[in-house]
């Protein structure tokens, strides 16, 4: 036991350092880190009890032991983005204690002690692994989490049924005996491992999290270079087996230090992602979108032949005229079109003539949309084609 309260004061340690990193990221983790504390303190009433009242020693160790874990059911809710039921804490937190507390000052009965605080904890470690399983990440971390909980949750619950049915004597564990040490060891052990398999969740959050912020833009929330650069190597080796045409648009905003100047540099903020957002709504699933720095957006589109992309490029430029609805100032963009020349084409090649295609459309007066000379032969040769089918 000893061992067990060190080691929940050292992760509730670990919990709240990770919680002042990450706390808008990764919720609950200040929920756990309290409720762990608890567990340390109702460890401490309860080598207490043979020097101090029952009513401040065994009274207070229920209550805290109770609040804790209730408190973790709370931090797994806010983990999964569910509003922490409040009501139902303090409720069943009341009761409990109201319980306990009249089974030990007023009419003793130590198997109903023991089995209001073990229905009422059951509620608690049954509520999180309803979580789990209903909101958690299919991957080993949550149904390891899950089952370490449900597995709590029935132990808790037979140690209820058997106080009410055999007496409070079957699961006294002041009372040197086997199944006393076998329940108190697997609950200090149970203990440890709840702990460790809601860092388990936690830590691949976190890992997610911190994958999300090396491939994608803080401010746009679309990819980065980086992450652009994974996406393209992954569509090129499809080029190579399929053979399917690749097309990139090179886009940037028209006059947007003249935004910054007049508006400042919150409102370019603002209107950045709201490009960003146009464009994505624009494309198809299997396009994708990334800010390449400043006011430069680009997007790769698999499978799109040169003509269908101006089309998608007129879309974007289209929707960017009409009124936005957030009071954001009007802004227009030029882009540049560029079709894969072959698959021995390197991502900076094509960039460089989808950039040649854009800085085009600058010089010819903005707002429009020029392809690159390669991806007008190719859609000259695809009309073509059509016209013949046609005849």
């Amino acid at each position: 036991m000893l061992m067990t309260t060190l080691m929940c004061g050292a992760m509730s340690i670990v919990m709240f350092s990770v919680y002042r990193s990450f706390r808008r990221e990764v919720h609950g983790l200040g929920h756990w880190s309290a409720g762990l504390l608890l567990l340390v303190q109702a460890s401490f009433l309860f080598n207490m009890r043979d020097s101090w009242p029952d009513a401040v020693a065994l009274l207070g160790a229920n209550t805290v032991l109770m609040l804790g874990i209730g408190l973790s059911m709370l931090g797994t809710e806010k983990f999964y983005g569910q509003g922490p039921s409040l009501r139902c804490y303090a409720l069943a937190c009341g009761l409990g204690v109201a319980g306990i507390a009249w089974w030990l000052l007023v009419t003793p009965d130590f198997s109903r002690r023991v089995a209001v605080f073990s229905f009422i904890v059951f509620f608690f470690y049954a509520r999180q692994a309803q979580l789990v399983f209903a909101h958690g990440e299919r991957h080993f971390s949550s149904f390891f989490f899950g089952a370490l909980m449900l597995l709590q949750a029935c132990v808790v619950l037979l140690r209820g049924g058997m106080a009410l049915w055999h007496g409070g004597a079957s699961v006294d564990l002041t009372v040197a005996g086997t199944q006393a040490s076998i329940y108190l060891a697997v609950a200090n052990f149970m203990a440890l491992l709840l702990t460790v398999g809601f860092m388990t969740v936690a830590t691949r959050r976190l890992q997610t999290i911190l994958e999300r912020r090396s491939t994608h833009d803080p401010l746009t929330q679309v990819l980065n270079r980086r992450g652009f650069g994974d996406v393209y190597e992954r569509e090129k080796a499809n080029l190579r087996r399929k053979g399917q045409p690749l097309t990139l648009l090179s886009i940037d905003l028209d006059f947007f230090k003249s935004i910054n100047d007049r508006y400042g540099h919150a409102m370019g903020d603002k209107v950045l992602a709201h490009v960003a957002r146009i464009i994505g709504g624009a494309l198809r699933d299997t396009d994708c979108v990334a800010r390449f720095g400043g006011e430069e957006f680009v997007v790769l589109m698999p499978d799109m032949a040169p003509h269908n992309a101006l089309g998608v490029a007129e879309r974007i430029r289209t929707l960017l005229h009409e009124p936005n609805g957030h009071g954001l100032p009007p802004c227009t963009v030029s882009i540049g079109v560029a079709c894969q020349a072959s698959v021995l084409e390197e991502l900076d090649q094509l960039l460089s003539r989808a950039d040649a295609a854009l800085y085009l459309a600058k010089e010819n007066g903005r707002d429009r949309i020029e392809c690159d000379v390669l991806s007008v032969t190719v859609v000259r040769t695809m009309s073509a084609a059509g016209s013949d089918t046609g005849r």
